[in-house]
C-alpha cells in the first residue's frame, strides 16, 4: 500500500486542489517502512490526481476537497480519506489502527462560499470550514 498526505509543515493540509507537497508513506504489512515529502511541481486541482497515480499512490488522506477532484481520484483508483486534519504522521498511524477520524462526506466548493470565504486560503479561516456536510 502506498498512501499519500496534503502536507505542510508537518500537517495535513487543508485544500487538495492547492497543496504544493504530499508526504508519501509505503507500508508492507501494518508498518510504514518508507517516508517522503514531494513537491507537485505546480499541479493543480484535477491534475494531482494523475500526480499522484503517477507515484503509485493508492491511498489519500487531506483535508477539503472538491467534488471534481473526488471524481478523478475515484477514477484513478485512489481511496480518499477527506475531511482529516492535524498531524500527517499520526493520521497515517490512525489509518492503519483501523482509527482515523474522517469525513467520508467531505466538500469544498471555494466556487460557492459566502462572499469574504475562500478555500484559496487555510480552510477553518475565520470560522469558515470547507470539511463537509
Amino acid at each position: 500500500m502506498k498512501i499519500a498526505v496534503t502536507y505542510d509543515d508537518g500537517m495535513i493540509f487543508q485544500h487538495f486542489g492547492h497543496t504544493r507537497q504530499f508526504k508519501f508513506y509505503e507500508i508492507e504489512g501494518n508498518e510504514i517502512v518508507k517516508e517522503q515529502v514531494e513537491d507537485t511541481a505546480g499541479s493543480g486541482h484535477g491534475a494531482l490526481a494523475g500526480f499522484l497515480a503517477g507515484h503509485g499512490i493508492d491511498t489519500l488522506i487531506c483535508g477539503g476537497i472538491g467534488g471534481g477532484a473526488q471524481s478523478a481520484l475515484a477514477s484513478a483508483g485512489i481511496r480518499l480519506y477527506g475531511g482529516a486534519s492535524g498531524s500527517a504522521d499520526e493520521a497515517v498511524r490512525a489509518l492503519l489502527a483501523g482509527q482515523l477520524s474522517y469525513n467520508p462526506n467531505v466538500q469544498c466548493s471555494h466556487h460557492g462560499h459566502e462572499e469574504g470565504h475562500s478555500c484559496h486560503g487555510t480552510c477553518g479561516e475565520h470560522g469558515h470550514s470547507c470539511h463537509g456536510a
